[in-house]
This record gives C-alpha cells, structure tokens and sequence, in this order.
C-alpha cells in the first residue's frame, strides 16, 4: 500500500519514502524503489539485449555483403579462364590464315563471353592470349577487373602418349 510520504515494506512496516523517486508533489512513482524497498537509482542492464541483436544483425550483414563480392570474383574469374581458353583455341585454329585473323577470331569469343581481349601473341603456331573481364553485381565496389592468360597450340607427338601408337 502506498500512502503519501510512506511505503509498505515486505514484513508490513510503513517506512519514509526515500528521496529517490519522488515527483513534484511527494508521491513514488512505479520503478523508483526495487522489491527490497532500496531506491532504484540506474536501470541496469534493461534494454541492452536489443543493442546486442542490432549489433548482431550489422555483423550477419557485412558478412553476407562480403561472401556475395568473393563470389561474384571468383564467377568473374571462372568465367574469364573460360573466355581465355576458348579464345586461345580459336586462334590456333586459324594460326594457318594469318596473325590478324588469329588475332579476330580471339577478339571475337573474348567478346562473346562478356570480356575484352587484351593481348594476342603469335609465335609459330603457338599462340598466347589474355581476356580483361570486368566484374559486375550489386556488391561490386569500384572498377574490379579480372584478366587470364592462356596458351594454345598444336601438341607436338612425343608430349602426349597415346596407347595405341606405341611400339
């Protein structure tokens, strides 16, 4: 029970209300004293748990932003080794007509798969090229690019056994 000026402990004593807790006009209001009739002077820990989960939440979502841009690299990567292999076959097939129609026809399926062929060397009939890709998707920052190198050329008798022309 709580009358002006006086609160009723545990065992039932009217006691003086600490100055703690008091409005303008003497009464106590809900909150000011804790069970044991001591004035309640701090909250505590109360509301702390919801801070944790906002802090939790900003941490799940930086990770989720990172793992989506290592994978939008790596898909990059992939397909810009695809795109330099393909495009340094093309031009072994045609190291017959001529550098620059080796060169175009690399030049072309680099275009295909999305990229940009950089560098066409001819050196014989080998034939080494590099494919710039640039990375895209939502979590990409900034101007990332990704290039890849590859070689093709005829495979000379003696590097590749082959079972049944052996002797």
């Amino acid at each position: 029970m709580l009358v002006r000026g006086l609160q009723s402990g545990a065992d039932g004593v009217l006691r003086a209300v600490l100055p703690c807790g008091r409005r303008g006009d003497g009464m106590v209001w809900r909150g000011a004293l804790d069970r044991d009739g001591h004035c309640a002077r701090g909250r505590g820990d109360r509301g702390s748990g919801a801070l944790w989960v906002v802090a939790l939440m900003a941490v799940l979502w930086a990770s989720a932003a990172a793992a989506m841009t290592v994978g939008g690299v790596r898909v990059a990567r992939h397909r810009a080794d695809a795109a330099a292999d393909l495009a340094a076959l093309a031009a072994a097939a045609r190291v017959a007509e001529g550098t620059r129609e080796a060169c175009r026809s690399a030049g072309k399926v680099a275009r295909e798969f999305g990229g940009r062929l950089s560098k066409c060397q001819v050196r014989g009939r080998v034939v080494d090229v590099s494919v710039t890709l640039a990375v895209t998707g939502a979590w990409a920052v900034g101007d990332m690019r990704v290039v890849s190198r590859a070689r093709a050329g005829p495979a000379e008798p003696e590097s590749v056994p082959l079972p049944h022309l052996a002797r």
